[in-house]
C-alpha cells in the first residue's frame, strides 16, 4: 500500500491509500477537486471514503466524489449520517475494503461521534490527535478526549499517524513554552520549523516520537506534572489533560 496526502483548503490534508492495482481508499475528503485531480494524473479507481467525523472540512467533497464514482462506498459515524455516508460504522466493526481491513475505533472529544480508522500501521484519526497535539473539544468533554488519546496511545510504537492537519508548528511552540529544557521537544520543534519553512508537510509522523514530544500524550511525565504544580495541584492525568488543553485554547 502507498500512502498519499493531498493539501486541501489551507492547513487540510486527505490521505489516500493505493494498491498496485491503483485502487484506492480516500480519507475525510473535505473538498473534491484536489482529489479529483489526483485520481486523473494517477490513474487511481477509488473504492471507498472513510469518514472521521461530520465536520464540513472533511466530509464537503464526498458528494461530488460520489457523483463521479457511484459505486463509491462511504464509512462513517452516524452523526455524518446526512454528508453521503452509505455504511455506518461505530467502535468495534471491522470494515474490509479490498485487501484493506480496517479496525474502527470510537474516539470522542473533538466531536460527540469521532471515529479512527487503524489498518496497520496506519492510523486515520482525524482531529483527535495531532502531531504535538490534539483536537479541540467542541463537543466532547475532557475525559473522553483523555480516554481517546489512550487508545490510540495504546497501539504500536511504529503506527503511523495520518493526522488532518498542518498544526504541527503551532502545537510544538506550545510545548516549547511548557517545558524549554527538554531536548526532544526543543530539537523536533526546531526540525519542524525547517520544514515549514521551506513548505514542507511535518506529516505522518510515528507513534513511538510523537510519545516522546506530545505534551497531550505525556499526562504522567514528571517534567510536565512538576510545570502544572507550580499553577495548581492536579491528581489525576484526566485532570492534567483538561488543564493542558484549555492552556492551548488560550496560547498565541
Amino acid at each position: 500500500m502507498n500512502l498519499i496526502s493531498i493539501p486541501a483548503f489551507q492547513d487540510n490534508y486527505i490521505w489516500v491509500l493505493v494498491d498496485d492495482d491503483r485502487r484506492c481508499v480516500i480519507v475525510d475528503p473535505g473538498e473534491s477537486a484536489p482529489v479529483l485531480r489526483a485520481i486523473k494524473e494517477n490513474d487511481w479507481q477509488p473504492e471507498a471514503i472513510l469518514l472521521t467525523h461530520h465536520h464540513n472540512d472533511h466530509t464537503g467533497g464526498v458528494p461530488e466524489l460520489h457523483a463521479h464514482f457511484p459505486h463509491l462506498v462511504v464509512y462513517g459515524p452516524a452523526e455524518a449520517q446526512d454528508k453521503g455516508i452509505t455504511h455506518v460504522v461505530e467502535e468495534g466493526e471491522n470494515i474490509l475494503i479490498r485487501e484493506w481491513e480496517f479496525s474502527v475505533f470510537a474516539t470522542p472529544g473533538h466531536t460527540l461521534g469521532h471515529l479512527c480508522f487503524y489498518s496497520k500501521p496506519y492510523i486515520f484519526c482525524g482531529d483527535t490527535l495531532f502531531s504535538g497535539g490534539c483536537g479541540r473539544l467542541f463537543e466532547g468533554t475532557p475525559a473522553q478526549m483523555y480516554q481517546s488519546l489512550q487508545k490510540i496511545n495504546a497501539l504500536p510504537d511504529d503506527t503511523v499517524i495520518c493526522c488532518a492537519h498542518e498544526y504541527t508548528l503551532g502545537n510544538m511552540k506550545f510545548a516549547v513554552s511548557l517545558l524549554p529544557e527538554d531536548r526532544a521537544i526543543q530539537d523536533y520543534y526546531h526540525k519542524v520549523k525547517e520544514l515549514r519553512a521551506k513548505n514542507q508537510k511535518t506529516l505522518p509522523v510515528i507513534l513511538k516520537n510523537e510519545r516522546q514530544i506530545n505534551l497531550f500524550l505525556r499526562t504522567d511525565d514528571t517534567d510536565l506534572i512538576n510545570k502544572i504544580n507550580q499553577e495548581t495541584n492536579l491528581q489525576q492525568p484526566e485532570q492534567r489533560f483538561a488543564w493542558l488543553r484549555s492552556k492551548k485554547d488560550n496560547f498565541r
